[in-house]
């Protein structure tokens, strides 16, 4: 097993390769399979949480509002969670984020007794700033920890990891309320239930390593930055807002949480009994871990060409999300005018929404997963990464926040879905520009990524002085 002490290794310098253990504490995979279980047990469990409809309440209004309020101060802190975890590491900044996940499902708890729905929004707004630290650092992590060549495949172990967290909580609920087919809403178990895994896993948060420490296989480090000042992080994260690369991101950012408030309340929680919910989400979360793992393979092993690879994995996000919404559609048709019968796992009529819930997880996983991975192939840097991911994660949170006050204020069940369908659709020939202009087919330097930047079809070629294409 490798050193445990980060500063050791970096002492044998960069090209000093360690041993090679599947249990070297300090390698990209134990460090990023680390992360994944830090979410499997604090995000993963919010998504088990958010996906029974109304947080597992008859009344959606409560979750709608609590999340209406999550995702307005994620939108702020996301942006900012970059630059808050170049300042702060990763221990403190996803120790304090995690700490925020066992407040909300406490307010819940909460809830159940008192009806009064003021904690569960403070704890809403309060899990916004908590979930900006936590998804700043995770997606730094994720992105840069990785060999340059297998970001996919790393990043599909963490969405697996990560979203076992929901099948598991998708099981809580589903066991503990399964004699209670006529109940609405969950019992107090479940929600401590969520309580206990969300503790374990913001103490799990302290044993990350920052980039540092992190040593890869080949005896190269994850990043040798120090933490940056207040000042500087704040300059940098203004200037993402006129970066044509992240202004490319938007749509796609705005999109990728914009359906669950359709997903878990207009489908999962109009269609089905409070049982059959909690089953349902084992399923959305396992597709999840397929969907990741499949695009995964893609984006790293199907063509030698990086470039050729991202535009034959949106190619086929397209493909598949067209297919998943157009089933969508026709799903909805069925209970457009007329409230549906809330249905049970074991009644005959259950395989066919329960087919198109699987495939929504399917794409969910797919199409974040495929964002994350033009994201990490745009740098390699620890730094630059935390910074992308914070602005992703706050535009993605904007996005949510409209979404659950449009679910709030009734609007159609049939106008959402085309919403969603649609907003999918435009991020898509969106991001295979950005891969076109952007992604290239070797490791760039840090100085070729800066003037990329500022030229984004053709930058100067330090050596000789000639035009290279930028890709």
């Amino acid at each position: 097993m490798g050193s445990l002490n980060g500063d050791e290794e970096a002492a044998q310098g960069p090209n000093q390769v360690p041993r090679k253990s599947l249990l070297r504490y300090n390698s990209p995979l134990v460090q990023v399979s680390l992360i994944g279980l830090v979410c499997f047990c604090c995000p993963g469990m919010f998504n088990a949480l958010s996906g029974m409809g109304g947080g597992g309440q008859v009344d959606t209004t409560a979750a709608n509002n609590a999340n209406t309020a999550l995702y307005t101060t994620f939108a702020v802190f996301g942006v900012l969670g970059g630059g808050i975890y170049n300042v702060l590491g990763p221990q403190l900044t996803l120790f304090s984020g995690c700490l925020t996940y066992v407040l909300y499902a406490g307010s819940f708890l909460y809830y159940n007794h008192h009806k009064n729905q003021t904690f569960a929004i403070f704890a809403g707004a309060l899990l916004g700033v908590g979930a900006g630290f936590l998804w700043a650092g995770e997606g730094a992590m994720v992105t840069s920890y990785p060999p340059p060549g297998r970001k996919g495949t790393y990043i599909s172990l963490f969405w697996s990891i990560f979203n076992m967290g929901g099948v598991i909580g998708g099981l809580i609920p589903f066991i503990l309320n399964y004699n209670r087919s006529e109940a609405s809403s969950v019992n107090d178990a479940t929600y401590i239930g969520f309580m206990c895994f969300m503790t374990f896993g913001s103490i799990l948060s302290l044993a990350i390593l920052p980039p540092r420490k992190v040593v890869r296989d080949d005896g190269t480090h994850c990043s040798n930055i120090r933490y940056s000042k207040v000042s500087t992080e704040s300059i940098k994260v203004l200037k993402l807002f006129g970066n044509w690369k992240m202004l490319l991101i938007v749509p796609a950012a705005w999109a990728s949480n914009f359906f669950y408030s359709y997903q878990f309340n207009q489908v999962n929680g109009a269609l089905f009994n409070l049982r059959t919910r909690g089953l349902n989400n084992v399923f959305y979360w396992g597709a999840q871990m397929l969907g990741s793992v499949g695009i995964g393979y893609i984006f790293d092993f199907s063509f030698k060409s990086r470039r050729k690879r991202g535009l034959v994995g949106i190619t086929i996000v397209a493909i598949l999300g067209t297919g998943i919404w157009a089933g969508g559609l026709a799903n909805q048709k069925n209970y457009f005018k007329n409230p549906p019968k809330k249905l049970d796992f074991k009644e005959s009529d259950y395989a066919g929404p329960f087919i198109l819930y699987f495939s929504y997880g399917l794409l969910d996983a797919m199409f974040q997963s495929m964002v994350y991975w033009i994201i990490g192939a745009l740098a390699n840097d620890s730094e630059t990464l935390s910074r992308y991911s914070g602005f992703y994660k706050g535009v993605q949170s904007a996005g949510g926040a409209v979404a659950w006050q449009v679910d709030t204020h009734k609007v159609s069940m049939m106008s959402q879905l085309v919403v969603n369908w649609s907003l999918t659709t435009v991020a898509y020939p969106l991001l295979a520009v950005l891969v076109l202009l952007a992604v290239k087919d070797d490791v760039e330097t840090p100085e070729e990524i800066n003037k990329r930047d500022i030229f984004p079809v053709s930058v100067v070629n330090a050596n000789n002085g000639g035009p290279v294409k930028s890709t």
